[in-house]
């Protein structure tokens, strides 16, 4: 399964408690432009509009310049296909427990494009912190495994 856009400090920046997998409504051109890797996932994040959820901020600049339609807008909102048990989870999680619903991954899976959703929980800064020692002992480990071998 090919990557198109990974947004890799949503790993930094948050717990990720679950995921999900999610299809995404898109123009012909949108497609085209994910598909060539010119989309991002930085800033983008889960709505919800009525029964529905949405993704938003996410940025897929046109695929040809010269022959986008005047009303073409980069970061507009795009639906999420999820099946109705899916959604009324992530509502849920959303509203009572507080939750963040962020897209980890755009990818491509038998000619469709989706996008990996994590259920996520805000990291403070002192978890940030515990997380970069955690990694910098672990980097120093395997430094010292691999020059005694």
């Amino acid at each position: 399964m090919p990557t198109f856009a990974e947004h890799k400090k949503a790993r930094f920046d948050y717990d990720i408690l679950e995921t999900l997998e999610a299809g995404l409504m898109l123009s012909g051109q949108e497609v085209k432009s994910i598909k060539h890797g010119r989309a991002s996932l930085l800033g983008a994040f889960v709505t919800i509009r009525g029964d529905e959820l949405f993704i938003t901020n996410m940025s897929v600049p046109p695929w040809q310049i010269k022959n986008i339609s005047g009303e073409y807008n980069e970061t507009r909102p795009r639906k999420l296909l999820l099946h109705r048990s899916e959604i009324a989870t992530c509502i849920g999680k959303i509203k009572t427990h507080g939750l963040t619903v962020l897209p980890l991954r755009l990818y491509g899976e038998r000619g469709k494009i989706k996008v990996e959703l994590g259920v996520a929980k805000y990291r403070k800064k002192h978890d940030k912190r515990e997380l970069i020692k955690k990694r910098d002992v672990q980097r120093e480990l395997d430094r010292t495994f691999r020059a005694r071998d």
